[in-house]
């Protein structure tokens, strides 16, 4: 298998750390509105490596993170009258039913900046005592030039960086390209105690902290939109290898921008399009085929049109797999479920995993499933084999997280069934065979959704 590393500019074998184990960390949003198709786009292209790496036979630790203090928030909650908090949990809950509508799983842990503050004030006192970083007014900045690898990621020279790119210009600075890791308290802002005085965390300490806090001082993938790039991964590379003397990520893995016109989609521009807005017009799973249908490295130009095409082409996809469940009455379908696969259709799945283990790439995994699907639906391909091939395209398919109709077969007893065998393994830490249960539910046609009060499921398009 290999993935495109940001750091090395191409396409490497991916080697865990741990054999069979992927340790993986997506930056997440930040809460201070509801999130737009932009943010879908990285949201499922994590979702789905960490998906495809389950189905390859990794034992996947996800963690994505929400920034729920910085400064949009507090100027929304400044302009509503409410506070901080209320703006984030608000969002929160909204982002939370977007993924649920989108099937984007809840990652292994989602915590919240304003949760691991401790861990960043401990980070920021490491860092001044080691002298890569330093206080002014109760302001904490990085030293950039303490880095001399700063840069690495982003292919950006030090010497050439200019004072004020995408970095605030601060006189108190030793160095005008050194960042905040400590911002000292305003009034009526949100601020926490620390050893400089009360204030809060700069942005890119959080997932520093956070990160390290889940997954270990080095780890495998990390990942986020290609606008994160620099400086916040730049920035979260120096100030945590600066502080282990560690390599921080092995792979990092970006993806490109939904466009809208000549334009990325960003709230700033004010050219977005909400994830509600979206899945209130369209099929979730139609949004989730577009999206895919483009490698995640290239930009993704915004269409309606090719949204609806995707709808059209999801009932051609699934069509073999409503010709099943009809067929499922007329014969013994437990021998057809367990049948081996004809040769004729046995090399759909090395097509698919031949194109996902070369960076993931989605758009050839799509076309052989849809020429899986072309292959079911031709005469030649008798009652018994079209069974046992909609079971392999269903299995397949949710590799992606495209979820086929529900079996007609299956009753809610059977879900409920293997939810209660899931948890028991979850409780045994069989982390294994609790993400094969998973999988086995989402093939039924269910959908899954965490929560601290336990497992909800739902069939898919309810």
């Amino acid at each position: 298998m290999k993935i495109y590393n940001t750091m090395s500019r191409s396409k490497e074998e991916l080697v865990p750390l741990t054999p069979g184990e992927i340790k993986m960390y997506s930056c997440g949003v930040t809460v201070y509105d509801r999130s737009h198709v932009g943010h879908a786009r990285m949201l499922m292209v994590f979702d789905v490596m960490a998906r495809y790496l389950r189905f390859a036979g990794y034992r996947v630790t996800f963690v994505r993170n929400f920034t729920d203090i910085d400064d949009k928030i507090i100027r929304r909650a400044g302009q509503e009258g409410v506070s901080a908090r209320e703006v984030s949990e608000r969002n929160i809950a909204a982002f939370r039913e977007d993924m649920a509508a989108l099937g984007v799983l809840p990652p292994e842990a989602e915590p919240r900046a304003t949760e691991h503050v401790p861990e960043m004030i401990a980070l920021v006192g490491r860092l001044i005592a080691s002298g890569h970083a330093y206080v002014v007014d109760g302001d904490v900045y990085f030293a950039v030039r303490s880095f001399p690898a700063y840069g690495k990621l982003s292919g950006k020279n030090l010497d050439e960086l200019q004072a004020g790119a995408r970095v605030e210009v601060d006189e108190r600075k030793r160095d005008p390209r050194d960042f905040a890791l400590w911002k000292a308290a305003k009034p009526g802002e949100p601020a926490w105690d620390s050893p400089w005085g009360a204030g809060r965390p700069g942005w890119h300490i959080e997932c520093s902290a956070m990160s390290v806090h889940y997954l270990g001082e080095s780890f495998d993938i990390h990942g986020g939109g290609e606008d994160l790039i620099f400086p916040h991964h730049e920035c979260e590379i120096a100030q945590t290898e600066a502080d282990t003397g560690k390599p921080f990520a092995r792979y990092w893995a970006h993806n490109a921008m939904v466009n809208m016109g000549r334009e990325k989609m960003s709230k700033s521009l004010g050219n977005t399009l909400s994830i509600r807005d979206l899945v209130a017009r369209h099929d979730p799973a139609a949004l989730r085929l577009f999206l895919l249908g483009t490698h995640y490295r290239t930009p993704l130009e915004w269409s309606e049109a090719r949204v609806e095409d995707s709808a059209r082409a999801l009932e051609r996809l699934w069509r073999p797999i409503d010709d099943a469940a009809k067929r499922a009455d007329a014969g013994p379908r437990a021998s057809a479920a367990d049948a081996p696969l004809p040769e004729e259709l046995g090399v759909f799945r090395q097509r698919f995993i031949d194109a996902m283990d070369d960076d993931f790439n989605t758009p050839e995994a799509l076309g052989a499933l849809h020429d899986f699907s072309r292959t079911l639906r031709s005469e030649r391909v008798g009652a018994q084999a079209g069974l046992r091939g909609a079971e392999e395209l269903r299995t397949l398919a949710g590799a992606l997280g495209l979820q086929g109709p529900r079996r007609a077969d299956v009753d809610e007893e059977r879900v409920t069934r293997l939810i209660q065998e899931r948890a028991e393994a979850r409780r045994r830490r069989d982390f294994g065979r609790a993400d094969e249960i998973r999988a086995e539910i989402e093939g039924l046609g269910a959908i899954l959704e965490d929560k601290p009060t336990g497992t909800a499921w739902r069939w898919k398009g309810r």
